[in-house]
């Protein structure tokens, strides 16, 4: 839609955000057990290192502080993941639901691509 073109850059901010923001969540999910009643996973284990992952990576994605080399991390996580996690369980990611993974692999490989964009920690400190 045309009229949206001059909010690219604010909408781009706003999708980086939010995907960082729920990333995020699945991190102190796995670590914390917050938000939610699942207990945390085992310091060590796989699990825990994606929730790492997903909690530092989250929050620097939705911070806009180096979002595309935490988004290349996070891309390349969720691919693990869908292959690791949901990949067994059929072809199709509809039946071995594994969408979210799939959905958040190609998402943080655009932001990856696109990095930080100009609502971001990355573009206040480069005015400094």
């Amino acid at each position: 839609m045309k009229f949206l073109a001059r909010y690219t850059e604010p909408i781009y901010s706003l999708f980086r955000f939010v995907l960082g923001f729920l990333f995020f969540f699945h991190g102190t999910q796995k670590l914390f057990g917050w938000p939610g009643n699942k207990p945390p996973v085992a310091f060590g284990d796989l699990m825990w290192f994606a929730g790492v992952i997903e909690m530092c990576g989250g929050a620097m994605i939705a911070l806009g502080l180096l979002a595309g080399f935490a988004a290349f991390i996070a891309s390349g996580t969720m691919a693990v993941a869908y292959f690791k996690a949901h990949a067994p369980g059929g072809f199709l990611p509809i039946v071995n639901k594994g969408e979210l993974a799939v959905v958040y692999c190609f998402a943080f490989l655009y932001i990856a691509a696109h990095g930080s964009g100009l609502y971001s920690l990355d573009r206040i400190f480069k005015r400094r």
